[in-house]
C-alpha cells in the first residue's frame, strides 16, 4: 500500500505533530510505501526524500523535519493516483494519514481539502472534525442527547468588546457560576489559552488571553476532578478501550504538562476505577462519539468530580497525540491492540469509509 503521512501544519501544535508523525511512520511495516509530506506554517506542502524516513526509523527519539526541496501540488479530484503531484511525478495515495493537531489539521479544514482531492483518509470527516474541535458545539449536541456536561457560558469577542455588554457578561458569570472558574477558547487544541480564574480581575485577564486564540470563549465551573480519558475506534461498529487517568502536577493538564515538562503528569493505565465507573465511562464515550458523527478514531475526555463522583464529558480529540507517551495508543495497547496493529486498523477503517461513500451521487446525470 502507498500511505501518505501529512504532518506539521499551521498550528500552535506544529512541533507536536513532528513528534507524533515520526512515531506513526516508524510503526508502519516496511512492506508499505510511506510518503512523508510536510506542511509548513505557511501551509505549503513538501515531499520528503527517503533519507528522512530512514533517519527517523533508525532513531526512536527523532522527530520529523520539513525539507523544502520538493514542493507538492494538489489536484482537486485527482484521486488515489493524482491527488498529490510534484513537478516531476505523481505520488500515489492509497490512503492519507493526517497527523496534524489543532487548527488547520483536525478542525475540518484539512478534511474538506482531502474530500476535494477524492482520497481515503484516516479519521473523522468534515462535520465530525469541525464539531469535535468546537467545544461549545460539541457540548450543545451532547446536552441535547442527554449526556452530562459541566455548566458553562459562551462569550463572543464582538460582545465582549462592548463595554456595557462586557459588564453584563461578567455579572452573569458571577451569578450563574461560582469562583473559581475555568476559561478556554472554544476552538483551540491542547489547552492552549486555557486559564483558571479565582477573582474578577483574574477572570478578565483569562478571557482576554483566551480571545487571543479564538473569537469564542467558554467559561466553565471549575470542579475538583479526576481527569479520565477513553480511546474509541470505529465507523459504525465502535470499540471503547480501557480508560486511563491523567494525574497532573500542574493546576490542570495544560500544554506545558503535556509536552514541555517531563514531570508534568503521571499517566495511569488502566485508571483506578470501579467496575461500574469503567462501564459508564466506556458507554458514555461511545454515545459521545456517535452524537458528533465521528469516524475512525478519537479520544474522549472526562471529569469525575472528587466531591460526589459525578461523571462529566469534557471534550473530544479527533486527532489525538501519537507520541511515545500519548494516552490514545497506550489505552488501546492496554486492551490488547498494539501500536502497529492500531495504525493498520485505522487505515483499514479509512478505506472502509471511503469505499462506503462511493455510492453517493453528485450528479443528476448519473441518477438519470
Amino acid at each position: 500500500m502507498d500511505i501518505v503521512i501529512l504532518y506539521g501544519g499551521r498550528s500552535s501544535e506544529h512541533e507536536v505533530s513532528l513528534v507524533s508523525a515520526a512515531s506513526v511512520a516508524r510503526h508502519i511495516g516496511a512492506e508499505h510505501n510511506v510518503h512523508l509530506i510536510g506542511i509548513t506554517q505557511e501551509n505549503t506542502f513538501f515531499l520528503q526524500n527517503e533519507k528522512e524516513l530512514e533517519r527517523i526509523r533508525k532513531d526512536e527519539t527523532a522527530l520529523l523535519t520539513i525539507h523544502r526541496d520538493t514542493e507538492v501540488f494538489l489536484c482537486s479530484g485527482g484521486g488515489i493516483d493524482n491527488a498529490f503531484r510534484t513537478m516531476d511525478a505523481s505520488i500515489k495515495a492509497d490512503v492519507v494519514f493526517p497527523v496534524l493537531h489543532g487548527s488547520f489539521g483536525e478542525d475540518g479544514i484539512l478534511q474538506g481539502l482531502l474530500e476535494m482531492l477524492s482520497v481515503p483518509y484516516v479519521g473523522s470527516g468534515v462535520l465530525g472534525s469541525a464539531i469535535g474541535f468546537d467545544k461549545e458545539k460539541a457540548k450543545i449536541i451532547w446536552h441535547a442527547n442527554g449526556l452530562p456536561i459541566v455548566p458553562y457560558m459562551t462569550l463572543l469577542n464582538a460582545e465582549w468588546r462592548n463595554t456595557v455588554e462586557q459588564q453584563r457578561l461578567i455579572a452573569r458569570i458571577e451569578k450563574d457560576l461560582e469562583y473559581p472558574v475555568f476559561v478556554k477558547p472554544s476552538s483551540a487544541g491542547s489547552s492552549v489559552g486555557a486559564t483558571s480564574a479565582h477573582s474578577r480581575n483574574q477572570l478578565i485577564e483569562a478571557i482576554e488571553a483566551a480571545f487571543c486564540w479564538d473569537e469564542k470563549v467558554l467559561v466553565e465551573e471549575l470542579i475538583s476532578a479526576r481527569e479520565i480519558e477513553c480511546s474509541v475506534t470505529g465507523n459504525t461498529k465502535l470499540t471503547a478501550y480501557i480508560p486511563g487517568e491523567i494525574i497532573s502536577n500542574h493546576e490542570f493538564y495544560d500544554y506545558d504538562a503535556k509536552y514541555t515538562d517531563p514531570n508534568g503528569a503521571q499517566l495511569n493505565i488502566p485508571a483506578d476505577l470501579t467496575n461500574e465507573q469503567r462501564k459508564t465511562i466506556r458507554e458514555l464515550a461511545l454515545k459521545a462519539y456517535r452524537a458528533l458523527d465521528l469516524k475512525g478514531f478519537s479520544r474522549v475526555d472526562f471529569f469525575i468530580d472528587k466531591r460526589n463522583g459525578n461523571i462529566y464529558l469534557n471534550e473530544v480529540n479527533t486527532i489525538p497525540g501519537f507520541t511515545s507517551i500519548s494516552m490514545f495508543p497506550k489505552m488501546c495497547a492496554a486492551s490488547g491492540l498494539s501500536y502497529e496493529h492500531l495504525i493498520m486498523h485505522l487505515i483499514e477503517l479509512a478505506i472502509e469509509h471511503y469505499t462506503e461513500k462511493q455510492h453517493i451521487s453528485h450528479s443528476h446525470q448519473r441518477n438519470a
